[in-house]
């Protein structure tokens, strides 16, 4: 069954009604349809204006689609690797071969999980240094036999945990940035839920970063925002708004290159459409930055990062 979120109710009511004369044998099909058409129409209206904090919402429902739903229905021959070869293998970040339609790539993604064992098996998405050094590797060996690498994030931010600090946690994430930085391949990087601050600028730093209409790519989350500058996290709505995290106003600030639409009700309502279209964009920014000599788009994607702060 699915969440509503506060913002839902119209939609929650119109969800139990028809319910309910699904459950009746008479099944009135005309009052079903009529049901129907209504709950599209307000689906429509709500998530055409959705504020800041509710779109903070939607990146973070719990049926939210992540990166391996993204993965096992875009990409074919399949091929997991593991570990960093250094310390451990960081369940937070998966990644390996696959292939979109003939054209073979690496993957990789932060992972959140879908129930409470494997979010606990995935750290929740987030991160330790092992999981940069392992996305580091993956870019390594994506240079050794010429592939695009495809990054899905979806992460509320690093692990802040001490022994991700005792193990060297920011230079882990600066470290990834600079080998995205210099690879010597086409990157592209999709923010699919939430893009918590150097978590994700960790396997974001692509050639071409897109990101679905409801998802959020911010600095800080709006509660850690709320608890500096007021000290209180009661202000996150204000936080939210002020931060300028949603993807409008990072296609605005240059952030990122594109925005991926969704449907009505977000891609928690709408995977198999969501998913077409993540592909489709994919496979575009693909074949635009083959067209590019590699010594330009290297040059390019530098020139990018340095200057983004230009227009701000």
């Amino acid at each position: 069954m699915i969440k509503y979120l506060e913002f839902e109710k119209d939609v929650e009511k119109i969800d139990e009604l028809i319910n309910n004369y699904n459950l009746d044998e008479s099944n009135n099909t005309l009052r079903l349809d009529k049901l129907k058409k209504e709950k599209n129409e307000i689906l429509k209206k709500l998530y055409s204006n959705l504020d800041p904090w509710q779109k903070v919402q939607v990146s973070r429902h719990s049926d939210r689609p992540h990166t391996l739903d993204y993965v096992n229905k875009i990409f074919n021959d399949i091929i997991f690797l593991h570990g960093d070869k250094k310390y451990a293998d960081d369940s937070a970040i998966i990644g390996g071969f696959g292939k979109i339609n003939d054209q073979s790539t690496i993957f990789i993604g932060t992972e959140k999980g879908n129930s409470m064992e494997t979010r606990i098996k995935h750290n929740f998405g987030m991160a330790k240094p092992e999981g940069y050094r392992k996305a580091q590797r993956f870019i390594k060996l994506a240079e050794k036999f010429n592939l695009p690498v495809i990054t899905f994030v979806d992460t509320a931010g690093a692990f802040p945990g001490k022994d991700a600090e005792e193990r060297g946690q920011s230079e882990s994430i600066a470290s990834s940035i600079s080998v995205f930085l210099k690879a010597k391949i086409p990157t592209i990087s999709v923010i699919i839920g939430e893009g918590g601050s150097g978590g994700a600028i960790g396997i974001a730093t692509a050639d071409n970063v897109l990101m679905l209409e409801h998802s959020t790519y911010s600095v800080i989350s709006p509660e850690g925002c709320a608890s500096i500058l007021w000290r209180n996290t009661s202000f996150s709505q204000e936080a939210a708004k002020t931060l300028k995290l949603t993807s409008a106003d990072c296609r605005n600030y240059k952030i990122i290159d594109k925005i991926i639409p969704e449907e009505p009700g977000g891609a928690h309502r709408n995977l198999d459409t969501q998913v077409v279209l993540v592909k489709n964009s994919i496979i575009q920014s693909m074949n635009n930055l083959k067209a590019i000599p590699i010594e330009d788009l290297v040059r390019k994607r530098k020139n990018k990062y340095l200057n983004i702060t230009a227009d701000i």
